[in-house]
């Protein structure tokens, strides 16, 4: 009982991508299992999948929400969106992510913006190419997540300075303004 409430402190959040029912014809009639597909992230860059099979949906509920807790790994973000433009690919599945400015939020369908919003990301546009199917979807996000690269390990990879690009630009400045209006209410007290 204790872990349980250590990890739901933890700040890790999970969110359904869907629940799958299939079923095997045997010879009293059918026999139906379940699985379940997960997403947990800490809001702060990190975020994991994870999926579950069992014979009841509760059971491959928390399959899957182990295996996505283990599996979860940080990725680079600028302010509230991502570093740069990206296409991710699953089988028939593409999803181009593209960077936005501050206040656009995500613009998204269901399955990408349960991974977007669990990693921290609150602005970034999204468009899904071929395959719509939600489980491919999400592991299309999460092969464009890992494409991701900071902009000190681009310059460190290629030895040069680039220079920043406007959602950058954006996005420090609204850090900045934050920081000031904290500074100016902590004066006021």
């Amino acid at each position: 009982m204790d872990k349980n409430y250590e990890e739901d402190r933890s700040g890790i959040e999970s969110n359904t991508v869907g629940v799958y029912r299939t079923a095997a014809t045997v010879k009293g009639g059918r026999r139906f299992s379940f699985s379940a597909m997960i997403v947990c992230g800490d809001r702060k860059g990190k975020v994991g999948l994870g999926y579950g099979k069992a014979n009841q949906v509760p059971n491959a509920i928390e399959k899957a929400q182990k295996k996505a807790k283990r599996a979860m790994r940080p990725f680079p973000l600028t302010g509230t969106t991502i570093p740069h433009e990206v296409t991710g690919r699953f089988g028939a599945c593409s999803v181009r992510l593209v960077p936005a400015s501050p206040g656009t939020g995500v613009i998204a369908g269901a399955a990408v913006r349960a991974v977007l919003d669990l990693v921290g990301v609150k602005d970034c546009l999204s468009k899904a190419y071929g395959s719509t199917n939600n489980k491919n979807l999400t592991k299309a996000v999460m092969n464009g997540l890992e494409q991701l690269r900071s902009r000190k390990q681009v310059e460190a990879l290629r030895k040069v300075s680039i220079e920043k690009t406007h959602a950058e630009e954006a996005h420090e400045a609204v850090q900045v303004e934050q920081v000031e209006t904290t500074h100016a209410e902590a004066a006021a007290e």
